[in-house]
């Protein structure tokens, strides 16, 4: 068997071929094949290398590339090709790759009408693929990857390196590509126009992960997050197609700007720089106003209130656009605290969003006088996150030309989006949103367990209701998010193929990519229960929620069958992938199941206790230790030997050291206490009829003008649909019944905040249940902590009877995860 690789214009897919059956070639494709043909150029044989070439007078980021396309090389073949960056081919077999007006080597290709580029002329970040017979005296035959800018290039390169096999995470998790004997390239690609302008992410909470690792490992000369640790990361934002970061912030970690070499890395990377939304103007003040201005002006800044301390803020902010001015960046505009807070100002609401206009305009005024263009042709970004969110809804008046960039509520479900109005702003929308948080109810900092199925439905909702001009993800640390991140990029570079729709078969085809056809499967499993799980409840949010006795020990066997699969499996895997394996695989599910065990056992401790059955109590207590063992063990193998000490200091499995990663109680520690909670919840329990989730209803064709949501909330699937119906048949006795309706914990995005459905028994009125929950509310605080939202209804039941219930979604945003009956 011999493996190839076919890339479409809508996807990367691995396949494998008999050596006798070559891929049919599409009219707008390259294939990948360890078998020669008559019209295949050679990426690497026995006996052939061909001379890589670029122009020196390109970009940097088209050398940057090309030396990491080499390397590729040498990983997959053991073998060094040669860059060159002469503008005269000497060799059989070359590849060049250049922008259009920047290499004369393509610009001559095209001149002489050796490739067509009329497709992607001018256009933003696209690029082709081209193999070409005897172009050239001395040359049989070249491969030609030329862009429409820098970045295009870029992305082209690394386009065929994610072809060949190799993982965009190839050195940010190990992922150690299958050797190859001989790799041939052949046929034509055009790539689209992305679906999402600006994509990237914001490098956030860095202070137990990202920067004390840095500093040990990377820029050990500023013990810092600097020049070294971002030419890895833009690296790695190049490979997923990506074109944006917000850099770390936090106090931990000096500003981007401090270190004067980061700016110039970014530039050579090409990477387009901006700033949280509490970094105004590129500035970030946690670091520049709190801490080194004094530094930069010799005095003690005044106060942080822009209507009693213009001046100084505003040369502030002038002062950084100066620099900035060779750069490429997006400008965030308006105003808050100096860190994650409210903008400093007058008490009354109303003088307050007068004051945010005033910033804006002047920030406005700034960026006009140090670019020596119109404020319009630069952009720039609003971000309404949370109490900014408030300012905005009274009306403030905002240009046309900025992007809104819409927030998340920092759980993964779309807050607000643009309305009819606000979709048809010059300046478009965005996105911001989070795959990792520091806040309020809790933080979910240590294991990302935001899935594909969520992240797809949120961001492809976001997208048509048309916020799609920049999203940027909070990822942390980058570790252990890789593969949401690498979600996250391709679903913002392609739409069309990456979306809520299969997330399964994403997961799937990440395995595949990551570590091959044979493992794919099993890691597909085990990558699929584990997002299941945490739906119901993050790891980091175990310590807040209340779980019945019956809910205890049936989460206990998920994760017990869990762990099953993720150790059968290590076993079997090759030494090489191992590494890549711990990071992306097993660390996050081995140490979920753990927290949950530490957790629940000690739950089950004080049960047995209450109940005076010491010797079980004592018994779990000790499954609660060992489990608590296992994750330091498991922590400190990722930090000091996976990957022989890469990643030391990476991970830390108690970051703002919260009570959830606490060690157990001992057995001294424990008390006799009533469990209201607890009692409550197994009453309810003891009244409940019957569980129907979505995927049921949806398969046993109770429903009408629904789709079913793979992956997504508590129950595997769910349900949405404007205007669709449920009905389901089943036989009631007389008496009183509750019905609630669990619903992922959605938001409204009309104004009158509503997400309603309706639900009748019978010949019954139908009764209006709304599950809308405002942000930051309690109810709200609750459902995003367990997962669901939820309604209730009751019905009275004069007589047994056939029942019929009909339950009517009122809202296209409304997405039901399972309906509950209990008799009262």
């Amino acid at each position: 068997m011999l493996q190839r690789f076919t890339v479409s214009i809508s996807f990367v897919l691995l396949l494998l071929f008999n050596v006798q059956s070559l891929p049919a070639q599409t009219k707008n494709s390259v294939v990948i094949s360890e078998q020669n043909s008559a019209v295949a150029f050679p990426l690497f044989t026995n006996t052939v290398t061909p001379v890589f070439y670029y122009d020196a007078k390109d970009a940097k980021v088209v050398q940057l590339a090309a030396t990491a396309f080499a390397n590729d090389i040498s990983l997959l073949s053991g073998k060094q090709i040669k860059l060159n960056s002469s503008n005269t081919v000497t060799d059989e077999y070359a590849i060049i790759a250049g922008t259009i007006g920047q290499s004369s080597l393509i610009d001559d290709l095209i001149k002489t009408k050796r490739i067509d580029v009329a497709a992607i002329q001018n256009k933003w970040e696209q690029f082709s693929i081209t193999v070409i017979n005897q172009p050239y005296k001395n040359a049989k035959r070249i491969l030609a990857i030329t862009g429409s800018d820098r970045r295009a290039t870029a992305f082209g390169i690394f386009h065929l390196s994610r072809t060949m096999g190799i993982s965009p995470f190839v050195w940010w998790a190990d992922v150690v590509p299958e050797k190859k004997n001989q790799l041939f390239v052949s046929g034509n690609y055009m790539s689209p126009a992305p679906s999402v302008q600006y994509r990237g992410i914001f490098i956030n909470d860095e202070d137990w992960g990202m920067q004390p690792w840095a500093a040990k490992n990377m820029d050990t000369d500023i013990k810092d997050i600097g020049p070294k640790t971002y030419a890895r990361v833009f690296e790695l934002l190049l490979r997923l197609k990506a074109n944006y970061i917000w850099p770390a912030m936090h106090p931990c970690t000096k500003a981007f700007y401090y270190y004067k070499q980061n700016p110039k890395v970014a530039d050579d990377y090409a990477i387009v720089v901006g700033g949280s939304h509490c970094e105004p103007m590129l500035r970030n003040n946690v670091c520049e106003w709190a801490e080194t201005y004094e530094e930069e002006y010799k005095k003690k800044p005044g106060e942080w209130r822009y209507d009693v301390n213009k001046d100084e803020i505003y040369k502030y902010w002038d002062d950084r656009i100066k620099e900035a001015v060779n750069y490429e960046s997006v400008f965030t505009v308006g105003m808050r605290g100096v860190h994650d807070g409210s903008m400093p100002g007058p008490k009354d609401p109303d003088e307050k969003v007068k004051l945010l206009e005033k910033v804006i305009a002047d920030q406005r005024e700034i960026l006009q006088n140090n670019f020596k263009k119109s404020p319009d042709a630069l952009p720039q970004i609003f971000v309404p996150y949370k109490e900014v969110l408030s300012l905005y809804r009274r009306g403030m008046k905002l240009p046309e030309d900025v992007t809104i960039i819409w927030p998340d509520d920092n759980y993964g479900y779309m807050r607000q989006l643009p309305n009819e109005e606000e979709q048809k702003r010059s300046g478009g929308n965005g996105v911001y949103y989070h795959l990792s948080y520091w806040g309020s109810p809790a933080d979910y900092l240590w294991l990302s367990s935001m899935s594909p199925a969520l992240i797809g439905y949120e961001m492809k909702k976001s997208y048509d209701y048309g916020a799609k001009k920049l999203w940027v993800f909070n990822v942390g640390d980058i570790k252990p998010a890789e593969m949401e991140i690498q979600f996250a990029m391709d679903m913002g570079y392609d739409i069309n193929t990456y979306n809520a729709k299969d997330p399964d078969a994403y997961i799937k085809k990440w395995a595949v990519e990551t570590f091959g056809e044979k493992n794919a499967p099993t890691v597909a499993a085990i990558k699929k229960r584990y997002y299941q799980l945490a739906a119901s409840a993050k790891p980091e949010h175990l310590g807040m929620l209340s779980f019945s006795t019956k809910e205890i020990y049936d989460r206990l066997k998920e994760y017990e069958d869990l762990g099953f699969m993720v150790d059968t499996f290590v076993s079997n895997i090759k030494t090489g992938l191992q590494p890549a394996l711990f990071e992306l695989v097993t660390y996050p599910a081995e140490a979920a199941r753990m927290l949950n065990y530490k957790i629940l056992y000690e739950r089950l401790a004080a049960i047995a206790f209450n109940e005076n059955r010491i010797e079980e109590a004592k018994s779990n207590l000790q499954t609660a230790s060992i489990a608590y063992q296992s994750i330091e063990t498991s922590t400190e193998r990722y930090n000091r030997f996976v990957a022989g000490g890469k990643w030391n200091g990476m991970m830390s499995f108690h970051p703002r050291d919260q009570k959830v990663f606490n060690a157990p109680l001992v057995f001294d520690s424990l008390k006799i206490k009533t469990d209201s909670l607890l009692i409550k919840k197994q009453i309810k329990e003891a009244q409940r009829v019957k569980i129907l989730t979505a995927k049921e209803l949806y398969d046993n064709k109770n429903t009408m003008n629904c789709s079913l949501l793979p992956g997504v909330g508590i129950s595997g699937a769910a349900l949405t649909g404007n205007a669709g119906m449920i009905t389901y048949k089943m036989p009631m006795t007389s008496g009183s019944y509750t019905i609630v309706i669990k619903c992922l914990p959605t938001f409204a995005m009309e104004k009158e905040r509503l997400l309603n459905y309706t639900i009748a028994v019978n010949n019954e009125t139908p009764q209006t249940v709304n599950v809308n929950a405002e942000a930051e509310s309690a109810a709200w605080k609750e459902n995003v902590l367990r997962g669901y939202s939820q309604g209730s209804s009751v019905h009275a039941i004069a007589k047994d009877t056939p029942g019929t219930i009909s339950i009517v979604l009122k809202n296209k945003n409304l997405v039901i995860s399972q309906v509950e009956i209990y008799k009262n």
